[in-house]
C-alpha cells in the first residue's frame, strides 16, 4: 500500500549533531576502499569442485543481538546492547571493536522491511559511528569462537531527532593478515523506535492471543459409565506441562491486554484429561493417562488468565473454512457440520472457562479471504471475518493504514489484520537474538504506522494460529513494550470490529482465482468430506437403535468436527489415519448389534417354530429394531403370509434375545431361509444371516400308508390271540379226561395263556384296531443330527 513519505512531527538534528556525523564519515573515507576489497573466487580444487565459500568483507564475523533495553526508550534512558560476536574467517581478528551506529531515520514502513532484509555492510546506509567511548574492544577473536559483548550508552549520545524509527547498527570492526586495516567485518541491524513524549494521537491497537491445537482425542470411550475417552497420543500433555507452549501461552498471556481466541475443543480435551483419560499404545490396548493433575492445573491457570478479558472462540475443532468453501460444499451436509461445530460452542466454553465467549467471529487460514469463503464463513451465524491486509490489499492510494473494520456487504464485517504486524513473530525464535530483532521490528512497524496520519485508528494484530513457545515470548515481550510506548492503547476485537470504518478503505473482496496456491496446496480434498459425510451417514444409522444416543453421537459427532479441523493442513497422511481410525471404530460398534449364525434346522411336523438369536455387545439397550425371516421358497415352507414375517427386537445390553417364528410345511426338502435385521424405517441394519431349514413333513399319503400297515399289525395279532385261544382249548379238552391234580400241573392254561399275551399287571393294552392313530410317529431314541431342533 502507499504510504507517507514523512514522519508526522519529526524535528531537524541541531547543528552541532550533523557537523560531527559528517566528520565521522570523512573521517572513516580511507577505509572504504577496504571494505569493499574483497578475495577473489576460491579455485576449483583436485577432482574439478569448488571450494566452500570463505567467510569474508563484512560477513567474517556475525553480530547476534540478544538484547536491547530498554526496547523503546523515551529522554533519560540510557540503553543498553548486549549480544555476541563469532569469527567465521580461518584467520584471527585483531584489534576488534564493537561500535553502535546509528543509522538514518526510516520514514515509511516499507523502507523498514528493506533495511531487514540487508546484509552486509553499507556506509551510505549504516550510518554514523558512536563516540569511541561506547565500544568494546578485543585484542584478538580467534576463529569459531563466540565472545560476548555489552554496550551501554545513554540516549541523548546518539544524536536522535524527533519521534520516530531510527535504524540502530551494532558492528564489528578490526583487521586480519589478509587485510592488515581497520574494517567493518560484520554488522548487525536493528531498529530503534524513538517516542520521548506520548503522542498527540494513539493508535488502538488489538492484539489476538491464539489458543489452539491439533486434534488429540479420538471418538472412543471406555465401555464404563464414565465413558473415559481415548487419546491417540499423549502430546497434550507435553504442551500443557511447564514450559510447554500452551502453557507458556497461558502464563504469558495472562499479564497482557490482549483478546484470547480459544478453540472450544482444546478446552473440551484438557477437561478430559483432568476427569480421567486413557492413551493409546500399541495394537488396540490403552493405558490410563498420567497427566490429571498437570490438565487441571493448567485448566485453573487460563480461568484465572481469562478473568475480565475478553474470550474469542472458534466453531469446535477450528474447522478449514478455505477447504470446506473450495472443496466440500457439494459434498451432503458439510455446511450443516459447520453449523453444528458453532451451536456446541457456549456449551463447551463457559462451563470450563465460566466466561461467555463471544461466537460472532470467523478466521480463515492466514486472513485470506475470497467471496466463497465468506459465504461459508457466514453461514454458520459468525456477521464478523478476520482477514488480512495481503489478502483484502488497498487500491486506493492511501498514504496511511486504515482502520480495521471494513462493511464488505450483507450485514457482514471484515476485520483486517495488518499483515507487517502480524508476521513479525514467524520463523525460528529459538534464540534470544532472533526474538530481539523480531521485537524491534514490530515495534518500528507499530510507531512508524501511527506517526503516518494524525486520524486515531484501530489495527488488529492476528498472528499464526499455533505460535511456539518461543514465538509466543517474542510476542509478549513486543507486547509489554507497546502497551508502556507513548503512541499505542489497548483494544478489545469487538470494539475494533464496531470502530467507524475509513471510507476510503478497499472493501473489494479478491477472487477465487487470487487465493494464495501455496494456502490451496494444503486444503482437504473433496474426498475427505465425502468420508466425512459417509461417516455422518453411518453414525445416524447406528444411532437411531440406541436408547442413550448422547453416548455415541457426541463422541463421534465433536470427532467429525475434529475431521475437518484447520489443523490438519500440511499433515494429509495423519489426517487421512484420523478420518479412517473413526470410522473403523464406529464400524466396530455398530457391529456389536448382530445375528448369530445358525446352522441347519432340522424341521418334524407340519408346523413348528425357528428361533432367531439377536446379540447385543453393547453397554447399552437396544431398542427400534425389526427382525424380519424370509423364506426363499414359500410353497414349501410357509413363514408368515407373504412368505416373510417381522417382529420387533428389543436387546438389553450384553445380552442376547431369541425371536422365534412360525412356520408351515408343506413339503420335504431343504429350503434356504433369509434372517435381516431392519431399523424402524426400513433401513437394512447389518449382514443378513442365511441358514438351511430341512423339512421332513408328513403328507397325507404317507398317514394313510401308515393307518393301513398298523391296522394290518392289529389285525395280525388279533389272528394269533384267537388262534392260540383256540388251542388251548383243545389241549385242555384232550387232557380233561385224565386230568392229575392242579398241584401236580405246573402250569395251568389260563396262567400259560396269561404270559403268552402278555396280558398281566402292568403290561401296554392290546392295541385295538379302533384305536386312533398319532399325529406324529413316537421320536427316536437315537441321538438327534447335527441340525438345530425347533419348538413343536
Amino acid at each position: 500500500m502507499a504510504e507517507a513519505a514523512d514522519f508526522q512531527g519529526t524535528s531537524p538534528s541541531p547543528a552541532r549533531r550533523w557537523l560531527r556525523r559528517t566528520g565521522a564519515l570523512l573521517a572513516g573515507a580511507p577505509l572504504l576502499a577496504g571494505v569493499f576489497q574483497l578475495p577473489a573466487a576460491p579455485a576449483a580444487d583436485a577432482a574439478g569442485q569448488a571450494s566452500a565459500p570463505q567467510a569474508s568483507g563484512s560477513r567474517t564475523v556475525t553480530v547476534a543481538v540478544d538484547s536491547l533495553s530498554p526496547a523503546a526508550p523515551t529522554e533519560g534512558d540510557t540503553l543498553t546492547v548486549s549480544g555476541t560476536v563469532t569469527n567465521l574467517g580461518e584467520r584471527p581478528v585483531t584489534g576488534a571493536h564493537v561500535d553502535l551506529r546509528t543509522g538514518p531515520e526510516m520514514t515509511t514502513r516499507s523502507s523498514i522491511e528493506s533495511a531487514a532484509r540487508r546484509t552486509g555492510y553499507s556506509p551510505d546506509k549504516d550510518g554514523t559511528q558512536v563516540d569511541d567511548a561506547y565500544r568494546q574492544e578485543f585484542a584478538e577473536l580467534t576463529p569459531g569462537v563466540a565472545r560476548r559483548f555489552t554496550i551501554s550508552v545513554p540516549i541523548d549520545e546518539l544524536d536522535l531527532g524527533g519521534s520516530g524509527v531510527y535504524q540502530l547498527g551494532v558492528s564489528l570492526s578490526g583487521e586480519t593478515s589478509a587485510q592488515p586495516w581497520d574494517q567493518v567485518l560484520g554488522i548487525q541491524r536493528t531498529f530503534l523506535p524513538w517516542q520521548p513524549e506520548a503522542a498527540d494521537t494513539t493508535t488502538r491497537t488489538t492484539f489476538l492471543w491464539p489458543l489452539v491445537s491439533t486434534a488429540h482425542m479420538t471418538a472412543e470411550t471406555g465401555s464404563n459409565e464414565q465413558q473415559t475417552p481415548v487419546f491417540h497420543d499423549d502430546e497434550l500433555a507435553a504442551d500443557i506441562s511447564p514450559g510447554g507452549r500452551l502453557e507458556q501461552l497461558v502464563s504469558l498471556g495472562r499479564n497482557l491486554d490482549v483478546t484470547w481466541v480459544i478453540d472450544p475443543d482444546l478446552l473440551a480435551s484438557v477437561d478430559s484429561m483432568a476427569r480421567g483419560y486413557r492413551v493409546r499404545s500399541d495394537g488396540d490396548t490403552t493405558a490410563a493417562g498420567p497427566h490429571q493433575a498437570v490438565a487441571k492445573q493448567w485448566l485453573a491457570d487460563l480461568q484465572q488468565a481469562v478473568v475480565d478479558k475478553e474470550v474469542v472462540a472458534l466453531p469446535y475443532a477450528d474447522p478449514d473454512l478455505a477447504s470446506l468453501a473450495h472443496n466440500g460444499t457439494d459434498v451432503t451436509g458439510s455446511l450443516s457440520r459447520l453449523k453444528e461445530a458453532t451451536d456446541v460452542v457456549a456449551n463447551t466454553v463457559e462451563p470450563i472457562l465460566h466466561v461467555k465467549p463471544d461466537t460472532d467471529f470467523a478466521w480463515p487460514v492466514d486472513g485470506a479471504v475470497d467471496p466463497s469463503i465468506l459465504k461459508v464463513a457466514t453461514s454458520a451465524g459468525a456477521d464478523k471475518v478476520i482477514a488480512r491486509s495481503d489478502s483484502l490489499e488497498e487500491s486506493g492510494g492511501l498514504s496511511y493504514t486504515p482502520s480495521a473494520a471494513r462493511p464488505i456487504g450483507g450485514g457482514t464485517t471484515a476485520v483486517v489484520a495488518d499483515a507487517r504486524l502480524s508476521t513479525a513473530f514467524q520463523g525460528d525464535l529459538t534464540k534470544a537474538s532472533a526474538r530481539t530483532l523480531a521485537v524491534q521490528r514490530f515495534l518500528a512497524q507499530s510507531l512508524a504506522l501511527n506517526l503516518q496520519t494524525n486520524q486515531q485508528r484501530s489495527i488488529v494484530v492476528a498472528p499464526q494460529r499455533m505460535p511456539t513457545a518461543s514465538q509466543a515470548q517474542a510476542m509478549a515481550e513486543a507486547i509489554t513494550e507497546l502497551q508502556s510506548g507513548g503512541w499505542s492503547e489497548s483494544q478489545d476485537l469487538g470494539a475494533a470490529a464496531k470502530a467507524k470504518p475509513d471510507p476510503a478503505a478497499s472493501r473489494t473482496v479478491p477472487p477465487a482465482s487470487d487465493y494464495p496456491a501455496a494456502l490451496r496446496g494444503q486444503e482437504l480434498r473433496r474426498s475427505a468430506f465425502e468420508q466425512i459425510a459417509r461417516t455422518q451417514t453411518e453414525l445416524d444409522d447406528f444411532r437411531v437403535i440406541l436408547t442413550d444416543q448422547s453416548r455415541v453421537v457426541t463422541p463421534f459427532g465433536r470427532a467429525i468436527n475434529r475431521e475437518m479441523s484447520t489443523s490438519w493442513r500440511g499433515r494429509t497422511t495423519e489426517a487421512q489415519h484420523y478420518r479412517e481410525g473413526v470410522e473403523r471404530y464406529l464400524a466396530g460398534l455398530a457391529a456389536g448389534v448382530t445375528l448369530i449364525d445358525k446352522s441347519e434346522t432340522k424341521l418334524s411336523g407340519r408346523s413348528a417354530t425357528i428361533p432367531v438369536t439377536v446379540q447385543n455387545n453393547l453397554v447399552q439397550d437396544v431398542d427400534h429394531l425389526v427382525l424380519r425371516l424370509t423364506s426363499t421358497s414359500p410353497t414349501r415352507l410357509e413363514i408368515g403370509g407373504a412368505g416373510y414375517a417381522e417382529q420387533p427386537v428389543t436387546v438389553s445390553g450384553g445380552h442376547s434375545q431369541s425371536v422365534k417364528f412360525a412356520t408351515s410345511a408343506n413339503a420335504n426338502g431343504r429350503v434356504s431361509v433369509k434372517a435381516q435385521l431392519f431399523t424402524e424405517d426400513g433401513k437394512p441394519y447389518g449382514p443378513p444371516v442365511y441358514f438351511d431349514v430341512r423339512v421332513t413333513e408328513i403328507t397325507a399319503t404317507v398317514m394313510l400308508v401308515i393307518g393301513g400297515g398298523v391296522l394290518l399289525l392289529v389285525l395280525a395279532g388279533f389272528r394269533m390271540y384267537t388262534q392260540r385261544k383256540r388251542a388251548a382249548a383243545r389241549e385242555a379238552e384232550e387232557d380233561a379226561p385224565g386230568a392229575v391234580d392242579g398241584a401236580q400241573n405246573p402250569k395251568a392254561p389260563a396262567d400259560r395263556l396269561t404270559g403268552e399275551s402278555g396280558d398281566r399287571p402292568g403290561a401296554a393294552a392290546p392295541v385295538q384296531p379302533s384305536d386312533p392313530g398319532p399325529d406324529t410317529p413316537a421320536e427316536s431314541a437315537d441321538p438327534s443330527g447335527t441340525g438345530e431342533r425347533v419348538d413343536r
